[in-house]
């Protein structure tokens, strides 16, 4: 690995952290740039979640306070987290290489379209929080399939677990972000298990991704309120866009 392509991923790994604490997609900076290096798509994937895994560590640090009078919520919620997880990452890690290579321009497309309704989810997930119950069967399905899509590629994730979790739990804002953080860093950990036990992960990558992206995770979430999310949010989708034109035609 070249010093640029070292410099290229460490960036990037500061800007998913930052990104997936604030706004969600920072997979679609992260996951091009170790393509970018030469990885193959799966082996990037699978790099990459394994390297954004400190990214949602520091946010969900950051995010403490607003967890801990979600505990009982949190914990409810954390098994079938958990369990949605291994499936995904027992389904990627069976997914024959060139099937990846096929599906992962839709799914980075997909993960960009979702970044970009995140506004309009946002403002559901407010106008929903005075009027909707606690977690019921229908919250523990979808937190279950969102965690199997989050195993399996994960941009976009924090996007379609907060739409989940504004439709079904009343709480504000912040602290559906927080509890949104927190399932994301349970999911993340069951995929880096699996990876790290079983999948082809490039541990240089990682080394220098992984510090990273715990520094932009916790400056992502201490400086959230503040940020210009529109901006940013505009930013990741615009390259989620190009990036997935780029590997449908790579």
């Amino acid at each position: 690995m070249s010093v640029a392509d070292a410099v290229l991923i460490a960036v990037a790994g500061f800007l998913a952290g930052g990104v997936n604490a604030v706004a969600g997609g920072g997979s679609l900076i992260s996951f091009p740039a170790l393509v970018a290096i030469g990885l193959p798509t799966l082996d990037a994937n699978v790099t990459n979640t394994t390297a954004v895994w400190p990214g949602y560590l520091g946010s969900a640090a950051a995010y403490r306070e607003e967890l801990a009078s979600q505990r009982d919520r949190l914990r409810a919620l954390a098994s079938t987290a958990l369990v949605g997880g291994v499936v995904g990452a027992a389904v990627l890690l069976a997914t024959d290489d060139a099937v990846f290579d096929a599906l992962v321009p839709f799914l980075v497309l997909a993960g960009s379209v979702l970044l970009a309704l995140q506004p309009r989810i946002a403002t559901m997930v407010e106008a929903r929080s005075q009027s909707v119950g606690n977690a019921t069967v229908q919250l523990h399905l979808a937190v279950f399939v969102a965690a199997i899509y989050g195993a399996y590629f994960g941009g976009g994730l924090g996007v379609i677990l907060l739409a989940v979790l504004g439709i079904y739990v009343a709480e504000h804002l912040q602290r559906l972000n927080a509890l949104k953080t927190a399932l994301s860093l349970l999911i993340n950990t069951v995929a880096l298990v699996a990876f790290a036990l079983f999948g082809p992960v490039d541990w240089l990558s990682v080394a220098i991704v992984a510090p990273a992206s715990l520094a932009g995770g916790y400056a992502g979430a201490r400086i959230a309120r503040r940020l210009s999310q529109r901006a940013l949010r505009t930013t990741v989708v615009v390259f989620g866009v190009v990036v997935a034109i780029w590997l449908f035609v790579r």
